[in-house]
């Protein structure tokens, strides 16, 4: 039997960066989560421990650091795509850089003083190889949204497991978890596209009235697409967060969808992307 080596990569995961920028008096705070992925020239290493080619994780952390303070943060986006393509240009045995970063948001409550966001956290993936090639997903996940009517779920196979009745009036609760993909990286104004793609998820979770989380699902990414032209691909998780009317017959109380029990688990998984039909070939991005 002959084995050989498969695919690889190594990184330094979750690097937590708090950067302030002091611009006088007035203070601002990027809170930030890294993580890089390096491959490239790396059998030796895996086969016989030859570290020669092998840039250390402790240097991919320090290196995080360092450019925060060299170029501070700005843009996730920026800042990943800055640390992608200093990885591959100052290492002949790195071919690709992989980085992910998540931003967890402050609110302001002075010049100097801040509130941790409760809400959902910003994310972005970069790849960038030797060729030149750079693929940028932006993103957000635990986006916590709800309706509380305006949801239906009926006409479904049943068999004889199942219990779940049919409804035209329910609650539909999700997490949002979604990443979208610019068509031309150097084009997009990442801070710009971030706003108005959350806004379009919201805006068309709302307004859909919906037959299944997979049509608003559709729905939302249909909307991102059409409405902002830098990027070309949603994909979108979002768990269905079940919630069930209590019944409140044994303590002689009607229940006309007003008491819910909220279930955290099992819950239903409802995955899927929407694309243009002009979409570029997506290459690595989504690995």
């Amino acid at each position: 039997m002959i084995v050989k080596l498969g695919a690889n990569r190594y990184g330094k995961a979750e690097t937590r960066l708090v950067h302030v920028l002091r611009d006088g008096p007035v203070h601002h705070v990027k809170d930030v989560n890294v993580s890089t992925s390096l491959s490239g020239d790396m059998e030796a290493a895996h086969l016989i421990g030859d570290n020669s080619a092998v840039l250390p994780t402790d240097t991919q952390k320090n290196t995080v650091y360092a450019f925060a303070r060299r170029y501070g943060v700005g843009q996730i986006e920026e800042f990943a795509l800055r640390l992608a393509r200093h990885f591959v240009a100052a290492q002949p045995t790195i071919r690709h850089a992989r980085v992910t970063i998540e931003e967890y948001g402050w609110n302001r409550a002075g010049p100097h003083s801040f509130v941790r966001d409760g809400g959902e956290v910003r994310t972005c993936v970069v790849h960038h190889d030797e060729d030149g090639r750079t693929t940028v997903l932006s993103g957000l996940r635990d986006l916590v949204v709800l309706n509380s009517t305006g949801s239906e779920f009926h006409g479904y196979i049943t068999d004889e497991y199942t219990t779940l009745q049919p409804t035209t009036d329910r609650i539909l609760a999700t997490a949002v978890n979604a990443r979208w993909r610019h068509a031309a990286p150097e084009a997009s104004s990442y801070a710009k596209s971030y706003e108005e793609v959350r806004r379009c998820l919201i805006d068309a979770f709302a307004g859909t009235h919906s037959l299944s989380l997979q049509q608003t699902l559709y729905a939302m990414g249909e909307r991102a697409l059409t409405t902002c032209p830098e990027i070309c691909e949603v994909r979108l998780s979002m768990p269905n967060k079940h919630h069930f009317a209590v019944d409140l017959a044994p303590f002689g109380l009607d229940n006309d969808n007003e008491v819910f029990h909220a279930a955290d688990r099992p819950y239903g998984l409802i995955e899927g992307g929407v694309l243009r039909d002009d979409a570029p070939d997506a290459g690595f991005a989504w690995e």
